[in-house]
């Protein structure tokens, strides 16, 4: 609900919605002042011609017979006809009093009471006397109820109308969309056989990009797979050359006639060779992994019986350089599940601990580690040099090595195979400042 308030049909309707609320409430109060103005200037008319029809009569007294003849014909809550003669005699069907609060309007009953309600009113000195002529502004004061009806009755259903078609299509625009993000997601994690297809009933904005996703993702499945056989080809033609420089390196190693310069310079082209063959390796292992075929293998992998196995093989290893591999698990989880590929996620550990190993002096202690939640870790930290901050986002791009590392043996592809184990497993690879040294860890 919350992604469909943020959609943006939603948020298109909602405004026309208020854009149109705005424009509604405008007409209608501009109709209600013109219409009240209206009324009260046909009211006023009416008055001013009471008055002169009153005006008309020759004397006092006829004035006098006159207001009572049509006071008694009219009804006071509409018509209000007070008289009050130059012999103090009032006629009439109500008479006006005055106290604190101002002016109002009396009936000529027994009880003396206000007659409720607001009037206009018209007052002139006739034969020595007042005469005072005041209409209801009932129907002006109605008007309100009724406009207020009429904005009940238009307004409030076009905005519900609104809004529901607004959610409606936000709905089905978010189907669309998700669509095409479940396509995303798919071609991001290897699977660049993905399509959108055909898209009937959609939108032609959102038809064409599906259109050109589709179009993306047939040149990338046609790139990556015109890249791998290359890389097949180039594999298969390197194999036996390869193979035969290291048996003739083993041939000239096995001669005895060979001075001890000579088996130095043969043992370090074998040596050489050995490397060209790991980079070679760790490169089609990476265009591997990025192409997403492994993820046809993931199963459930225990990353704590994962911890375990990589320490024990390690640990020797890291006591024989000066240095300590300890293991970091919670006491109170046995198991901590993920989905994955085991070889490839073994494979970044021992990445992983190699790197710690072959960048930190003697004396430096290694923890490897890994916690469950809602997001289990998998980490591997150091109390080395570390990687300063700036160099972080580069130590992950294939081949690169910091400059203090060069003198080191290594490839610089041992995180960027991490990297790329990480975003197959949809894990992040996080690389922080452990104070000293340096902690990478592995959120999935």
């Amino acid at each position: 609900m919350s992604r469909l308030l943020r959609s943006t049909p939603l948020r298109l309707a909602l405004g026309l919605v208020l854009l149109f609320s705005v424009v509604s409430l405008l007409s209608l109060a501009t109709s209600y002042v013109i219409t009240q103005r209206s009324f009260e200037d046909t009211i006023r008319e009416d008055l001013r011609q009471d008055m002169t029809g009153f005006r008309a009569a020759p004397s006092g007294a006829a004035l006098a017979q006159l207001v009572e003849a049509e006071a008694a014909e009219t009804d006071p809550n509409r018509l209000v006809l007070s008289y009050y003669a130059a012999n103090r005699q009032h006629y009439g069907n109500a008479f006006i009093a005055r106290d604190d609060e101002g002016y109002h309007i009396v009936s000529l009953g027994e009880d003396r009471a206000g007659l409720p309600g607001r009037y206009l009113a018209l007052t002139a000195r006739l034969y020595g006397g007042q005469l005072t002529i005041a209409r209801s502004r009932a129907e002006i004061d109605a008007l309100r109820g009724v406009f207020l009806n009429i904005l009940a009755l238009s307004l409030l259903p076009t905005v519900l109308i609104a809004v529901s078609g607004g959610l409606y299509f936000a709905r089905r625009s978010a189907r669309q969309v998700a669509v095409i993000g479940d396509d995303l997601d798919r071609l991001t994690t290897g699977t660049l056989s993905a399509r959108i297809g055909d898209t009937p009933g959609w939108g032609e904005d959102l038809a064409q990009i599906a259109r050109k996703i589709d179009r993306m993702a047939r040149a990338q499945e046609a790139s990556v797979e015109t890249l791998r056989q290359v890389s097949s080809d180039i594999a298969h033609d390197l194999k036996t050359p390869i193979q035969r420089v290291a048996l003739h390196l083993d041939d000239l190693a096995e001669r005895h006639a060979l001075d001890s310069e000579a088996q130095e310079k043969v043992a370090e082209a074998r040596a050489e060779l050995e490397d060209i063959v790991s980079v070679f390796h760790a490169l089609l292992q990476i265009a591997q992994v990025e192409a997403g075929t492994p993820r046809s293998r993931f199963a459930t992998v225990d990353l704590a019986q994962l911890c375990r196995t990589f320490h024990e093989v390690f640990e020797p290893s890291a006591a024989e350089n000066g240095q300590s591999l300890t293991l970091d698990l919670p006491a109170d989880a046995d198991t901590i599940p993920v989905t994955g590929d085991r070889n490839l996620l073994g494979q970044a550990v021992a990445n992983l601990i190699e790197n710690a190993m072959r960048h930190t002096p003697s004396g430096t202690a290694i923890t490897l580690g890994a916690s469950n939640g809602p997001h289990p870790v998998l980490w591997v930290a150091d109390t080395g040099p570390g990687i300063p901050e700036p160099e972080r986002g580069l130590v992950l791009q294939r081949l690169y090595r910091l400059d203090r590392s060069r003198g080191t043996p290594g490839s610089g592809l041992g995180l960027s195979l991490v990297e790329v184990v990480a975003s197959l497993h949809e894990a992040r690879l996080e690389l922080s400042d452990k104070a000293p040294g340096l902690r990478v860890s592995l959120r999935f």
